[in-house]
């Protein structure tokens, strides 16, 4: 047979018993892929492409990458937002006041968490963060609740007020993003909050 005649390569999806001719090594074709059809694997060319392992960190990087795009472009706008509790509301509006910035309410209703609610915002500096703080509790206290848990104000770098129903953190921009709450908990359902 001529070069130009030869039949197209099959094999079945496992590997092959026959045995291969001593001595003689198969030559590598750069930008070759597979295509399935049926239960026959048949050699496909692509041009421009360049080969790439089943196996390896680069392959896995192009993986994640891929992931990370398609999750990104993949949100779209939710039609309906779930009703937050009024001492939500209330705890939400105060850090707002006190200028909380990248403030997001963790729905974790649906996810297997102790609490209902995360309250996750940021402050510039110590004395925004306990303002902020100071804030929440205030307006909180006025509406006839007390925080069963205080941590971290003297510090001031992450003040958590435990409310039962729900939690609120607020950070500092480099204990946020350190601790990043939100990719912790990925389960729970981002609400979007409006500063008005």
């Amino acid at each position: 047979m001529s070069k130009t005649a030869r039949p197209a390569r099959t094999r079945t999806t496992g590997k092959s018993t026959a045995a291969k001719p001593a001595g003689r090594r198969r030559p590598v074709t750069r930008g070759a892929s597979k295509k399935v059809v049926g239960k026959k694997v048949v050699g496909k060319k692509t041009a421009g492409k360049k080969a790439t392992s089943a196996r390896g960190p680069a392959r896995r990087r192009a993986e994640f990458s891929d992931k990370a795009l398609r999750a990104a472009t993949a949100k779209a706008p939710r039609a309906a937002t779930p009703r937050l509790p009024a001492d939500v509301k209330l705890a939400v509006a105060a850090a707002l006041d006190k200028q909380a910035i990248d403030l997001t309410v963790l729905d974790l209703r649906t996810a297997s968490a102790f609490t209902d609610f995360f309250i996750v915002c940021t402050g510039n500096n110590t004395k925004q963060v306990q303002a902020i703080a100071d804030g929440i509790e205030t307006i909180l206290r006025e509406a006839g609740q007390k925080p069963a848990l205080v941590e971290g104000y003297r510090r001031g770098e992450w003040i958590l007020l435990d409310y039962f129903s729900f939690i609120a953190h607020v950070f500092l921009p480099a204990q946020r993003t350190f601790y990043a709450l939100e990719r912790l908990w990925g389960g729970a359902e981002p609400i979007e909050v409006s500063a008005s």
